[in-house]
């Protein structure tokens, strides 16, 4: 029992890696109706970017501060110089583009900071462990990217919600044609829109350098989960997306610890663990089918 809570918390802590991502995902492609496949690279960014400077520094928080501004620039250097161009282009030229900003983001990280992956120790202010329950400590640094995860949501949520930009955000999305008339510049809230969004993935990558290695491809595979998410949660929603990566972090993460373990009551050791292991990849491309018959535009499509 206590194990299966400490892998619920596991997955709690990777739903809210995914939102961080998926948040600025979703957004960018429900507003401004562009498919960033390098919204990965500034994940990637993000966590070197933290990494050098803790090498450099020994500071946690200096490092997360610095890859926060800076990725927030570069996602918007990239905005005005790529993506601008291609708004009005297909989404066929959008994947191409942006694909391309892959294979480029990738080749610097390797001319850069080298092919060998870079480490970053976690804060020791926070490497002690909480009983979460009693007799089921848990890390404390893992607890804190949970909280950091929560914070956003709830920061965003108030952007949204309460104030001005919120409020052009969403006639945007809805609108961007009347908005643009009514005189909002939505060029300039494009590129807002846009290094919020790299903001959000390089925090991700900041947070998730001292529990991942921090290597040159490293945004790939977390962006395939994140389109997931969306697709789950409702593409342009913000509390789709909050939604959607908790329960794909849960269901990823419970998967790969209790599918072998049950099948093991009908298997041998070797053959449970090797099924077990291939159906828990498969089980959030699963509950992304289930949702979709149930629901063809996610759980909370934007503009429901």
């Amino acid at each position: 029992m206590l194990l299966f809570i400490e892998q619920l918390f596991n997955g709690l802590q990777l739903g809210v890696m995914l939102f961080l991502m998926s948040a600025g995902l979703t957004l960018v492609f429900g507003i401004m109706r562009v498919i960033n496949l390098a919204h990965g690279s500034l994940y990637m960014m993000g966590a070197y970017i933290a990494a050098t400077v803790v090498q450099h520094s020994g500071s946690f928080i200096l490092a997360l501060l610095t890859a926060l501004a800076a990725t927030a620039l570069l996602g918007m250097l990239i905005e005005v110089i790529v993506l601008r161009r291609l708004y009005k282009r297909d989404h066929l030229d959008q994947v191409l583009a942006t694909f391309g900003l892959i294979l480029f983001f990738n080749e610097l990280t390797r001319i850069v900071w080298g092919r060998q992956p870079l480490f970053m120790d976690v804060p020791g202010w926070l490497s002690e462990t909480i009983e979460i329950i009693p007799g089921a400590p848990y890390p404390s640094y893992r607890l804190a990217i949970i909280s950091v995860g929560i914070l956003a949501a709830v920061f965003l949520y108030l952007m949204f919600t309460r104030t001005r930009l919120g409020m052009k955000i969403r006639a945007g999305a809805a609108n961007r044609e009347m908005v643009a008339a009514l005189g909002v510049n939505i060029t300039l809230l494009n590129t807002l829109i846009f290094g919020l969004g790299a903001l959000l993935a390089a925090l991700a990558g900041a947070m998730a350098g001292p529990i991942l290695a921090v290597e040159s491809g490293m945004g790939e595979s977390i962006l395939i989960l994140t389109f997931v998410v969306i697709v789950i949660g409702g593409i342009g929603s913000i509390r789709g997306a909050f939604i959607g990566a908790i329960l794909v972090g849960i269901v990823e993460t419970l998967g790969k610890f209790a599918l072998p373990l049950l099948l093991r009551l009908m298997l041998p050791p070797a053959s449970a663990d090797g099924t077990g292991a291939s159906l828990a990849s498969m089980s959030v491309y699963i509950l992304m089918a289930a949702v979709l018959i149930w629901r063809p535009r996610g759980l909370f499509p934007a503009h429901d």
